[in-house]
C-alpha cells in the first residue's frame, strides 16, 4: 500500500515537471516568447558595447596624456585631468 502511495506521488510530481517544461518551451517558441529572448539579447549586447566603450576611453585618455608628456615643450607643458586641460605652471 505503501509503495503504491510513493510511486501515485512520484509520478504526479514527475509529470508536474514534465508539463511545466512543456509549458515554457511552447511559451519561448511563441512571437512573444522569441521577441523577449531577442530583448534580453539586445541589452546584453548593449551593456558589453557600453563597458567597452567606457574602456577604450579611458586607454585613450591614458595614452593622450602619455603623449602630452612626452612630446609637449618643456616651459609649456600642459596636463590632461579628465576632459579638461591645465598648465603645468599653473598649479
Amino acid at each position: 500500500m505503501i509503495g503504491r502511495l510513493f510511486y501515485v506521488a512520484a509520478g504526479a510530481v514527475v509529470g508536474g515537471y514534465v508539463v511545466h517544461r512543456l509549458n515554457r518551451a511552447r511559451n519561448a517558441l511563441t512571437p512573444n516568447g522569441i521577441a523577449d529572448r531577442v530583448e534580453n539579447r539586445v541589452g546584453e549586447y548593449k551593456g558589453a558595447l557600453r563597458e567597452l566603450n567606457d574602456d577604450l576611453a579611458e586607454a585613450v585618455r591614458e595614452e593622450e596624456a602619455a603623449l602630452l608628456r612626452h612630446y609637449s615643450p618643456k616651459a609649456g607643458r600642459r596636463s590632461v585631468r579628465g576632459n579638461e586641460e591645465t598648465d603645468v605652471a599653473e598649479r
